[in-house]
């Protein structure tokens, strides 16, 4: 194992998880087996990610905040850093509105088929209503008031207020931009030390990475719905995944027409960082690692990556915005409505807000759908429409979230003149090393 490149051992702890599921599903006993004895090792491994999210961020935001030395570049580069997730996220919605408009999958919905999934999918989809229901009743200055921590420790006890947390992070770090360096110095050699304890957890953590995602997707595979539900939403799936690919694209090229990057230089050094993210469905889980590849392998210097990731996994949901846009439409298509300009504008509006607001955990998306469809005047019922292949496709828009976050961390550091060469150029060497 310890031969092939981190990559290829992913990918084939992914396929050799799907054909075991497979395999298992054939056997009266297979799935309680898979359950019982092997999704409890891919919750392990999502959870052991997890766990050291929130002290990478507090460690390397703090590091990175302090090493500025000065509140202009902060400024400078937290003004260009959101103005990119931003546009990235509007580019993302536009392309999902453009495909699902073209391909037209919700057309292809009989009533029958209709009334089959929404009475399979009810219980699953009020929840999410209700919760969402809750975040349409809270006031317009909630997200602003929810920023702002009343007990760090509160917050950084739940992966959801990671927002809360990035506050303290920042907050704490322009503290010691202001003191005196000599009472900032044994502080900031603290959190150096911190940051590199967390940084060698993370090379650990790799190594049980493709037995990782081998329970995960075996999991997958026992636990997913019929082949029949899947038909009936080919069309709406291959839609979302088309307009995927596209923002890949997009991505792509930012980085070679601005950082004058090649293709599969990026490609290769964030790889194994999209195949976790595919894995897990989780930005938050998926970060140690996104830092770690963007630092070593992409060349962004630490001051960058500890700014502009953390940032990222939170606001930056170009995957979920994208399909947001293609499930609103697709809902509507299903129960033959017909969609304005100025609806479809609103749609642009309202999920790139929304998707500011996603938690970075599996599943969060489908929450911040609802708010899109009342927006545009879509029956919320038709959530339930979705949900049968909604876990794949969180999977893949996960992993478009996370290569958003290192092209754009690539594009501020060219900006702000901190794109270097890449630390590690054979990650076989720092992993053998790692173990």
């Amino acid at each position: 194992m310890k031969k092939l490149a981190l990559h290829w051992q992913i990918l084939i702890g992914m396929f050799t998880g799907i054909l075991f599921g497979l395999l298992m599903t054939q056997l009266e006993w297979g799935d309680t087996f898979i359950r019982n004895w092997i999704k409890p090792f891919g919750t392990i491994f999502i959870n052991v990610l997890k766990l050291i999210a929130v002290p990478l961020i507090l460690a390397s935001l703090i590091k990175g905040v302090s090493d500025l030395k000065d509140i202009s570049k902060l400024s400078k580069m937290g003004g260009r850093t959101i103005g990119t997730y931003v546009l990235t996220t509007v580019i993302a919605v536009s392309i999902g509105l453009l495909v699902v408009n073209i391909v037209k999958p919700g057309a292809a919905i009989s009533e029958e088929t209709r009334q089959e999934l929404i009475d399979s999918y009810k219980r699953d989809a009020s929840g999410k209503i209700a919760d969402a229901q809750k975040q349409k009743d809270a006031g317009p200055l909630q997200a602003l008031e929810d920023l702002v921590p009343s007990n760090i420790f509160s917050a950084a006890s739940d992966n959801r207020n990671m927002l809360q947390v990035i506050f303290f992070a920042i907050f704490f770090g322009i503290g010691l931009i202001l003191i005196p360096e000599a009472k900032a110095k044994p502080v900031k050699d603290f959190f150096d030390g911190f940051n590199d304890v967390i940084l060698k957890m993370i090379d650990l953590i790799m190594l049980a990475a493709p037995y990782g995602v081998f329970a995960l997707l075996a999991a997958l595979v026992v636990e997913s719905p019929s082949a029949d539900l899947f038909a009936a939403l080919g069309m709406y799936a291959i839609s979302v995944v088309i307009g995927l690919l596209i923002m890949v694209g997009i991505y792509v090229l930012f980085v070679w027409i601005f950082t004058k990057r090649s293709p599969a230089f990026f490609i290769n050094g964030i790889s194994p960082a999209q195949l976790l993210a595919f894995s897990t469905s989780s930005s938050a889980a998926t970060l140690p690692v996104t830092m770690e590849r963007v630092e070593e392998h992409l060349g962004v210097e630490r001051e960058v990556t500890s700014f502009v990731l953390p940032i990222g996994a939170t606001i930056n949901m170009d995957g979920t915005s994208l399909y947001q846009a293609v499930a609103a439409v697709f809902i509507a298509q299903a129960f033959g409505m017909d969609l304005s300009l100025g609806a479809q504008l609103g749609i642009i509006a309202t999920a790139t807000l929304a998707s500011i607001g996603s938690a970075a955990v599996p599943g969060a998306g489908m929450v911040m759908l609802v708010i899109v469809l009342a927006q545009a005047g879509i029956p919320e019922a038709g959530l339930a429409l979705i949900f049968a292949v909604d876990r794949p496709l969180d999977m893949c828009r996960t992993t478009v979230n996370v290569t958003g976050d290192a092209a754009v961390s690539m594009l501020v550091a060219k900006s702000v003149d901190k794109l270097g060469n890449p630390k590690v150029k054979d990650w076989d060497d720092h992993y053998t090393k790692s173990a």
